[in-house]
Protein backbone atom coordinates (compact mmCIF):
# COMPACT_ATOMS: atom_id res chain seq x y z
CA UNK A 1 0.00 0.00 0.00
CA UNK A 2 1.22 3.61 -0.58
CA UNK A 3 0.60 6.29 1.12
CA UNK A 4 1.30 10.20 0.15
CA UNK A 5 1.85 13.06 2.60
CA UNK A 6 1.33 16.18 1.52
CA UNK A 7 2.92 19.21 3.56
CA UNK A 8 4.73 22.26 4.16
CA UNK A 9 6.88 20.30 7.22
CA UNK A 10 8.16 17.62 5.37
CA UNK A 11 11.27 17.10 7.93
CA UNK A 12 8.22 16.73 11.02
CA UNK A 13 7.63 12.71 9.78
CA UNK A 14 11.55 11.96 10.18
CA UNK A 15 10.89 10.68 13.79
CA UNK A 16 7.32 9.02 13.55
CA UNK A 17 7.69 7.09 10.52
CA UNK A 18 11.21 5.28 11.83
CA UNK A 19 9.74 3.55 15.17
CA UNK A 20 6.96 0.51 15.44
CA UNK A 21 5.13 -1.32 13.43
CA UNK A 22 5.42 1.72 10.48
CA UNK A 23 8.92 1.12 10.36
CA UNK A 24 9.11 -2.57 10.18
CA UNK A 25 6.29 -2.09 7.53
CA UNK A 26 8.52 0.08 5.59
CA UNK A 27 11.40 -2.17 5.68
CA UNK A 28 9.13 -5.26 4.63
CA UNK A 29 7.43 -3.59 2.22
CA UNK A 30 4.31 -3.60 3.12
CA UNK A 31 3.52 0.06 2.83
CA UNK A 32 5.51 2.62 0.36
CA UNK A 33 5.44 6.32 2.19
CA UNK A 34 6.34 9.35 0.28
CA UNK A 35 6.59 12.73 1.79
CA UNK A 36 5.97 15.69 -0.94
CA UNK A 37 6.93 19.04 -0.22
CA UNK A 38 4.00 21.06 -1.22
CA UNK A 39 6.09 24.16 -1.43
CA UNK A 40 7.41 22.51 -4.51
CA UNK A 41 4.42 23.44 -6.54
CA UNK A 42 4.42 27.22 -5.54
CA UNK A 43 5.16 29.38 -8.55
CA UNK A 44 6.57 32.72 -6.46
CA UNK A 45 10.06 33.39 -5.17
CA UNK A 46 9.00 33.30 -1.65
CA UNK A 47 7.32 29.69 -1.99
CA UNK A 48 4.05 30.87 -0.46
CA UNK A 49 0.82 28.29 0.00
CA UNK A 50 -1.43 30.37 1.56
CA UNK A 51 -3.40 33.96 1.23
CA UNK A 52 -5.87 35.93 2.68
CA UNK A 53 -9.26 34.58 2.73
CA UNK A 54 -12.25 36.36 0.59
CA UNK A 55 -14.81 38.49 2.25
CA UNK A 56 -11.81 39.11 4.95
CA UNK A 57 -11.24 37.26 8.59
CA UNK A 58 -8.19 36.49 10.69
CA UNK A 59 -5.25 34.45 9.47
CA UNK A 60 -4.42 33.04 6.11
CA UNK A 61 -5.73 29.98 4.23
CA UNK A 62 -4.24 27.54 2.19
CA UNK A 63 -4.38 28.16 -1.66
CA UNK A 64 -5.81 25.83 -4.33
CA UNK A 65 -3.63 25.90 -6.62
CA UNK A 66 -0.65 24.42 -4.91
CA UNK A 67 -2.61 21.06 -3.78
CA UNK A 68 -4.44 20.66 -6.76
CA UNK A 69 -1.02 20.69 -8.75
CA UNK A 70 0.25 18.15 -5.98
CA UNK A 71 -1.90 16.01 -5.72
CA UNK A 72 -2.13 15.71 -10.22
CA UNK A 73 1.83 15.43 -10.26
CA UNK A 74 1.86 12.36 -7.59
CA UNK A 75 -0.81 10.34 -9.50
CA UNK A 76 0.33 11.61 -13.11
CA UNK A 77 -2.54 13.06 -14.35
CA UNK A 78 -4.96 15.78 -13.83
CA UNK A 79 -8.62 15.66 -11.79
CA UNK A 80 -10.33 17.95 -14.19
CA UNK A 81 -11.79 21.38 -13.75
CA UNK A 82 -15.07 22.48 -13.34
CA UNK A 83 -16.31 21.56 -17.37
CA UNK A 84 -14.68 18.23 -16.88
CA UNK A 85 -14.18 16.23 -13.87
CA UNK A 86 -11.78 12.99 -14.23
CA UNK A 87 -13.48 10.45 -11.77
CA UNK A 88 -11.37 9.14 -9.28
CA UNK A 89 -9.68 5.95 -8.96
CA UNK A 90 -12.01 3.72 -6.53
CA UNK A 91 -8.81 2.10 -4.85
CA UNK A 92 -7.27 5.36 -4.52
CA UNK A 93 -8.55 7.79 -1.46
CA UNK A 94 -7.37 11.71 -1.72
CA UNK A 95 -7.91 12.96 1.86
CA UNK A 96 -8.43 16.32 3.46
CA UNK A 97 -7.69 16.43 7.11
CA UNK A 98 -9.28 19.04 8.34
CA UNK A 99 -10.91 19.56 11.94
CA UNK A 100 -14.53 20.69 9.59
CA UNK A 101 -13.79 17.10 8.36
CA UNK A 102 -15.76 13.63 9.25
CA UNK A 103 -15.02 11.99 12.70
CA UNK A 104 -12.27 9.25 11.79
CA UNK A 105 -13.06 5.87 13.37
CA UNK A 106 -12.31 2.40 13.27
CA UNK A 107 -15.05 1.78 10.45
CA UNK A 108 -12.62 4.20 8.25
CA UNK A 109 -10.16 2.47 9.18
CA UNK A 110 -10.96 -0.46 7.75
CA UNK A 111 -12.51 1.01 4.84
CA UNK A 112 -9.10 2.99 3.70
CA UNK A 113 -6.51 -0.36 4.60
CA UNK A 114 -9.08 -2.20 1.24
CA UNK A 115 -7.15 0.69 -0.95
CA UNK A 116 -4.28 0.16 -2.69
CA UNK A 117 -3.38 4.19 -2.01
CA UNK A 118 -4.04 7.44 -0.20
CA UNK A 119 -2.82 10.50 -0.64
CA UNK A 120 -2.79 12.60 2.49
CA UNK A 121 -3.45 16.69 1.73
CA UNK A 122 -2.15 17.82 5.38
CA UNK A 123 -4.21 21.18 6.17
CA UNK A 124 -3.27 23.83 8.54
CA UNK A 125 -5.74 25.35 11.36
CA UNK A 126 -6.67 28.11 9.46
CA UNK A 127 -8.01 26.23 6.65
CA UNK A 128 -7.87 25.15 3.13
CA UNK A 129 -9.59 26.75 0.45
CA UNK A 130 -12.95 25.20 -0.02
CA UNK A 131 -12.31 23.89 -3.24
CA UNK A 132 -9.85 21.36 -2.62
CA UNK A 133 -12.39 19.55 0.14
CA UNK A 134 -15.38 19.87 -2.55
CA UNK A 135 -13.60 18.84 -5.82
CA UNK A 136 -10.29 17.93 -5.27
CA UNK A 137 -10.46 15.22 -1.99
CA UNK A 138 -12.77 12.10 -2.13
CA UNK A 139 -12.37 12.50 2.00
CA UNK A 140 -12.67 15.34 4.35
CA UNK A 141 -11.13 14.14 7.79
CA UNK A 142 -11.11 15.04 11.13
CA UNK A 143 -9.57 13.15 14.40
CA UNK A 144 -11.40 14.75 16.84
CA UNK A 145 -13.30 17.71 17.90
CA UNK A 146 -10.15 19.95 18.89
CA UNK A 147 -8.36 22.33 16.68
CA UNK A 148 -4.06 21.23 15.86
CA UNK A 149 -1.73 23.62 14.14
CA UNK A 150 -2.16 20.70 10.61
CA UNK A 151 -3.00 17.87 9.66
CA UNK A 152 0.32 16.50 10.01
CA UNK A 153 -0.05 14.80 13.37
CA UNK A 154 -3.49 13.61 12.15
CA UNK A 155 -1.91 11.93 9.08
CA UNK A 156 0.63 9.94 11.10
CA UNK A 157 -2.47 8.82 13.54
CA UNK A 158 -4.73 7.79 10.29
CA UNK A 159 -1.69 6.18 8.60
CA UNK A 160 -0.53 3.91 12.07
CA UNK A 161 -4.64 3.04 12.33
CA UNK A 162 -4.03 1.63 8.55
CA UNK A 163 -0.95 -0.09 8.73
CA UNK A 164 -1.83 -2.20 11.60
CA UNK A 165 -5.05 -3.36 9.59
CA UNK A 166 -2.87 -4.83 7.06
CA UNK A 167 -1.79 -8.47 6.62
CA UNK A 168 1.63 -8.89 7.41
CA UNK A 169 1.99 -6.12 9.69
CA UNK A 170 1.51 -7.51 13.07
CA UNK A 171 3.06 -10.28 14.70
CA UNK A 172 -0.24 -12.05 15.73
CA UNK A 173 -3.34 -11.34 13.15
CA UNK A 174 -5.73 -11.73 15.65
CA UNK A 175 -4.56 -8.31 17.57
CA UNK A 176 -6.36 -6.44 15.64
CA UNK A 177 -9.36 -8.19 15.78
CA UNK A 178 -9.63 -8.46 19.79
CA UNK A 179 -8.99 -4.62 20.87
CA UNK A 180 -11.07 -1.15 21.43
CA UNK A 181 -13.30 -0.74 18.14
CA UNK A 182 -13.03 -4.03 16.79
CA UNK A 183 -16.18 -6.62 17.26
CA UNK A 184 -17.79 -6.98 20.58
CA UNK A 185 -15.49 -9.41 22.53
CA UNK A 186 -16.47 -12.34 22.99
CA UNK A 187 -19.56 -13.40 24.62
CA UNK A 188 -20.24 -9.41 24.93
CA UNK A 189 -23.11 -9.71 22.74
CA UNK A 190 -24.47 -12.52 24.85
CA UNK A 191 -24.57 -10.70 27.90
CA UNK A 192 -26.13 -7.41 26.21
CA UNK A 193 -29.16 -10.09 24.88
CA UNK A 194 -29.22 -12.23 27.63
CA UNK A 195 -27.92 -11.21 31.26
CA UNK A 196 -29.86 -8.85 33.09
CA UNK A 197 -27.01 -7.79 35.67
CA UNK A 198 -25.51 -5.49 33.18
CA UNK A 199 -28.61 -3.56 33.42
CA UNK A 200 -28.34 -3.26 29.54
CA UNK A 201 -31.66 -2.23 27.67
CA UNK A 202 -32.84 -4.32 25.11
CA UNK A 203 -31.97 -1.87 22.87
CA UNK A 204 -28.53 -1.38 23.55
CA UNK A 205 -26.34 -1.00 20.68
CA UNK A 206 -24.86 -4.21 21.96
CA UNK A 207 -27.47 -6.27 20.75
CA UNK A 208 -26.82 -5.00 17.24
CA UNK A 209 -22.80 -5.82 17.46
CA UNK A 210 -21.45 -2.26 18.22
CA UNK A 211 -18.56 -1.62 19.39
CA UNK A 212 -16.64 -1.88 22.82
CA UNK A 213 -13.64 -1.04 24.12
CA UNK A 214 -11.30 -3.76 25.20
CA UNK A 215 -11.27 -5.90 28.22
CA UNK A 216 -9.17 -5.18 30.71
CA UNK A 217 -5.91 -6.50 30.73
CA UNK A 218 -3.74 -7.73 33.55
CA UNK A 219 -0.02 -9.59 33.47
CA UNK A 220 2.27 -10.42 36.66
CA UNK A 221 3.05 -10.06 39.50
CA UNK A 222 -0.81 -11.47 40.72
CA UNK A 223 -0.73 -9.17 43.15
CA UNK A 224 0.71 -5.58 42.96
CA UNK A 225 0.67 -2.75 45.88
CA UNK A 226 -2.16 -4.64 47.47
CA UNK A 227 -4.02 -4.38 43.75
CA UNK A 228 -5.26 -8.46 43.17
CA UNK A 229 -5.84 -9.65 38.94
CA UNK A 230 -9.13 -11.17 39.27
CA UNK A 231 -8.76 -14.37 40.55
CA UNK A 232 -11.20 -15.85 37.10
CA UNK A 233 -8.32 -15.06 35.17
CA UNK A 234 -5.59 -17.30 36.89
CA UNK A 235 -8.12 -19.90 37.55
CA UNK A 236 -7.63 -22.11 34.03
CA UNK A 237 -11.39 -21.83 33.07
CA UNK A 238 -11.44 -20.13 29.37
CA UNK A 239 -15.25 -20.25 29.36
CA UNK A 240 -15.55 -18.23 32.59
CA UNK A 241 -12.77 -15.98 31.33
CA UNK A 242 -14.21 -15.37 28.22
CA UNK A 243 -17.47 -14.49 30.14
CA UNK A 244 -15.62 -12.07 32.31
CA UNK A 245 -14.03 -10.33 29.51
CA UNK A 246 -17.09 -10.00 27.79
CA UNK A 247 -18.30 -8.39 31.33
CA UNK A 248 -15.46 -6.04 32.09
CA UNK A 249 -15.73 -4.63 28.42
CA UNK A 250 -19.25 -3.77 29.08
CA UNK A 251 -18.66 -2.00 31.96
CA UNK A 252 -15.90 -0.65 31.05
CA UNK A 253 -17.44 0.99 27.86
CA UNK A 254 -20.39 2.25 30.28
CA UNK A 255 -18.15 3.78 32.19
CA UNK A 256 -15.60 5.65 29.87
CA UNK A 257 -17.76 5.84 26.55
CA UNK A 258 -21.45 5.40 27.51
CA UNK A 259 -22.32 6.93 24.04
CA UNK A 260 -20.60 3.82 22.58
CA UNK A 261 -24.02 1.80 24.77
CA UNK A 262 -26.59 4.43 23.18
CA UNK A 263 -26.69 6.01 27.18
CA UNK A 264 -25.08 9.47 27.02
Amino acid sequence: MRFDLITIFPEFFTGPLDHGILRRARETGLVEVNIQDLRTFTKDRHRTVDDRPFGGGEGMVLKPAPLFEAVESLLGHGVGDAVQAVAPNPKTAIVLLSAAGKLFNQETARRFAQLDRILFICGRYEGVDERVATHLATDEISIGDYVLSGGELAAILILDSITRLLPGALGNEASSQNESFAAAPVGADRIAANDPSPSLPRHSSLATRHFLLDFPHYTRPAEYRGWPVPDVLIGGNHAEVAKWRGQAAVEKTRRNRPDLLGEN
